[in-house]
């Protein structure tokens, strides 16, 4: 009989090898937004969203001012950082632009929106929202049908535009 994972399961947390702990966080905790938990020196740092203990960690254990890993080579593609309403992805997408930090794509994968970009480190990050679940694109026999289409930042950004 093949092992399935329980339901509940979650993933919980994503550490990082870092060149610089203040670069990184000058992405992710002053751009992004994530909250320090705790500093190890200046080796790691652990942050989150909402107080939880960690969400990503960001060390310079095997990695301190060594280069980006090749993109062409085995490794994590990127982080999925995900964003409980689409007006929270239109307000990064809007911090983003107006501190001209550089998209690498911005996707409608029909369950959800997505914006891409690169950390410091070259790490990928995808920063989304998943569409309400009824919404989802499925097949006639209930199979889940995702695409990979253009997302209309400007709509996008309207939402931000509706709120001032």
């Amino acid at each position: 009989m093949t092992y399935k994972i329980p339901d509940s399961t979650r993933i919980g947390h994503i550490h990082l090898k870092v060149a610089d702990i203040e670069r990184a966080l000058s992405f992710y905790h002053e751009l992004l937004g994530f909250e320090i938990t705790q500093r190890y020196g200046d080796q790691a740092v652990f942050i989150s969203a909402g107080g939880y203990h960690h969400h990503i960690g960001l060390n310079t254990w095997y990695s301190k001012n060594g280069p980006p890993a090749p993109k062409h080579s085995s490794g994590l593609f990127h982080t999925a950082i995900l964003y409980s309403e689409r007006k929270e992805l239109a307000a990064i997408l809007k911090r983003l632009l107006d501190a001209g930090y550089p998209l690498t794509g911005a996707s409608d994968h029909g369950v959800s929106e997505a914006l891409y970009l690169d950390d410091p480190d070259g790490n990928g990050v995808e920063l989304y929202w998943d569409k309400p679940r009824e919404e989802w694109p499925v097949d006639q026999h209930g199979n889940l049908m995702m695409t990979t289409e253009s997302l209309d930042l400007e709509e996008l950004l309207s939402i931000i535009q509706s709120m001032e």
